[in-house]
């Protein structure tokens, strides 16, 4: 009951403190009784979720668990699977900004194929920014309230942030292909799905056009991940494969399609690693 309580508090109270912060930082002036009744709110969420995670962690300690595993043990039950799941999809993305003005990729071994995916969305994100950078400036001009002016200008400038963001989260962090025939999937800090070598039974260049949004699983385990709704190969598994889509909400693949840039050598890749010779031949008999 009591980590019901600490999720319904933190699910109330988070979003109020947001605002506070987005005023404060917009230099916008709280009144004094506002602010000290909102933060005596935040401090009484905050104790009643420290109490649900200290009895959480005594009660994982009783089990045998070690202090980390405990206190782990703890955080996932208290806090809510997509609230976790956003917020490191959030810190990706950003850390993925700084990867993006280094020039730098994202786990992209030597020896590796980084296979790009981001060419049919690339005028997509650039135009939702220039849209958000255009509202930005017209409701600047046309909002004649300071407070609301000061609150709307951090959100859209944290709006253009996130997008570009997630943008530079795909270009950094393309689908690899391995030299032993191993395929990453992925889709910025979203989705991520391990190929092993052993799993992939055949590849091809395939363009379709999957209704939908980016992730669909259909009732037969085809996996489509679409970027700019189409993708362009398809991959056949040896067996049903795991994967989580981005909330958490878990699935198996028997197929995998993705979208690639280049996809012929995507599929060249995957078919030169699958019938190359073995570097250690079995002696004849």
């Amino acid at each position: 009951m009591s980590v019901r309580v600490a999720r319904l508090a933190a699910w109330v109270v988070l979003p109020v403190e947001l605002v506070l912060v987005v005023c404060l930082v917009a230099g916008v002036r709280i009144p004094a009784a506002v602010l000290l009744g909102a933060e005596l709110l935040v401090l009484a969420a905050l104790a009643l979720e420290g109490w649900a995670l200290r009895r959480l962690y005594a009660a994982g300690r009783r089990t045998g668990l070690g202090r980390r595993e405990a206190l782990r043990a703890g955080v996932r039950a208290l806090v809510p699977v997509p609230v976790r799941r956003l917020l490191v999809h959030e810190t990706r993305a950003l850390y993925s900004l700084a990867l993006w003005v280094l020039r730098r990729r994202h786990a992209v071994p030597d020896g590796a194929l980084a296979v790009p995916y981001t060419e049919p969305q690339t005028a997509l994100m650039y135009g939702l920014v220039l849209v958000s950078v255009i509202e930005t400036v017209a409701l600047a001009v046309v909002i004649p309230w300071p407070v609301v002016h000061a609150v709307l200008l951090v959100v859209d400038v944290y709006g253009v942030i996130l997008v570009l963001a997630l943008h530079a989260a795909c270009v950094t962090r393309p689908h690899v292909i391995g030299a032993d025939g191993s395929l990453r999937v992925r889709y910025g800090g979203l989705f991520d799905l391990a190929v092993p070598a052993t799993a992939v039974a055949s590849a091809r260049v395939d363009r379709r056009f999957p209704e939908g949004g980016l992730i669909r699983l259909s009732p037969d385990g085809v996996l489509d991940l679409a970027v700019g709704s189409q993708t362009t190969v398809t991959v056949e598994l040896t067996a049903p494969l795991g994967f989580v889509r981005p909330l958490g909400k878990p699935g198996l693949a028997r197929t995998v399609r993705f979208h690639a840039d280049d996809p012929r050598a995507a599929v060249a890749a995957l078919t030169r690693a699958r019938t190359a010779p073995s570097p250690n031949p079995a002696p004849p008999a």
